[in-house]
């Protein structure tokens, strides 16, 4: 062998059980897995949000059906595991329209597609998604 094979770096499989346990990723990182997770969470719970729209326009009966679901549960499921589930898809969609503008913004200006901007701009998106979804959250609760 020469001297600059040897050289060379050797490229291998990352080893699951070795290597995801200590690799770090960026807050952009975080914020495009959570963009899937969201868009797949809201895609699930589609059925949930159509039953709720549908229950609370029809008519004054069902929207009184509708809010004590939330208080006092709906058939074996009861009202907080109910909110719960309203404020993982508050979250969803709060996350997934951050993330998506933050996505426009790269596809719109490619000077932003830098490390800086990847890093403030994931940040900001998972920021803001969590700050509104605990002010919605306790709104949701009944805490003020």
């Amino acid at each position: 062998m020469t001297e600059t094979a040897k050289k060379r770096p050797e490229f291998r499989n990352i080893n699951a059980f070795k290597d995801l346990t200590t690799y770090r990723m960026t807050a952009a990182a975080w914020t495009s897995i959570l963009h899937r997770a969201s868009g797949a969470v809201m895609f699930l719970l589609l059925p949930l949000v159509i039953w709720f729209f549908d229950t609370s326009v029809s008519s004054e009966v069902s929207f009184e059906r509708f809010t004590s679901a939330f208080s006092s549960g709906l058939g074996i499921v009861p009202g907080w595991l109910l909110k719960l589930v309203s404020l993982g898809l508050i979250w969803g969609y709060l996350h997934h329209m951050f993330a998506g503008i933050r996505h426009l913004i790269m596809d719109i200006d490619h000077h932003a597609v830098n490390n800086q901007f990847g890093k403030t701009s994931g940040l900001t998106a998972i920021g803001l998604a969590i700050v509104l979804t605990l002010l919605l959250g306790v709104r949701l609760f009944g805490l003020y």
